[in-house]
């Protein structure tokens, strides 16, 4: 027998399940990690992409040369950035990530990691759709060159 799920007010209007704590350690770990790369690179909490007439919001998307000026803001970018993540929360099915990777690296998007925290593994994903999965040693995206150790991202340390 199939039940509805009911929809957070969270999920309905960011249209995206609720992060966990889980979700939340593993993204400022990333955060801070890629923070060492500045200012060759630049790593974005949840900003939301128009790509194709579709707003996506992956949880992290790292551009190049990424220009700021604090006088203007903007809720929403069309310029795909090289590297988009998703961290995975308790009630996303992997099918769902998947595919929105996907649609990410058809619009310009040229590497999409897929981050599962309750496995502790890092799935790289390519254009091709070519996937490497990570549980241990050091992770190196194609499109950014940036190295992290897989240790590094899932503890508090």
């Amino acid at each position: 027998m199939e039940t509805e799920q009911t929809l957070s007010d969270y999920e309905r209007e960011r249209g995206k399940p609720i992060p966990s704590k889980l979700h939340s350690v593993v993204q400022t770990n990333l955060l801070i990690h890629f923070a060492s790369y500045r200012p060759r690179i630049q790593a974005l909490s949840e900003l939301t992409l128009r790509l194709d007439g579709h707003d996506l919001t992956p949880d992290v998307s790292v551009f190049a040369d990424l220009e700021i000026d604090f006088t203007r803001d903007e809720t929403q970018v069309t310029e795909p950035p090289l590297l988009a993540i998703e961290i995975s929360s308790p009630t996303q099915g992997i099918q769902d990530l998947v595919d929105k990777a996907r649609f990410l690296m058809e619009h310009g998007v040229e590497s999409c990691w897929i981050v599962q925290p309750p496995l502790r593994t890092i799935t790289v994903l390519t254009p091709d759709m070519e996937s490497t999965t990570y549980s241990s040693g050091t992770v190196t995206d194609p499109a950014t060159d940036v190295e992290l150790d897989v240790e590094d991202i899932f503890s508090m340390g």
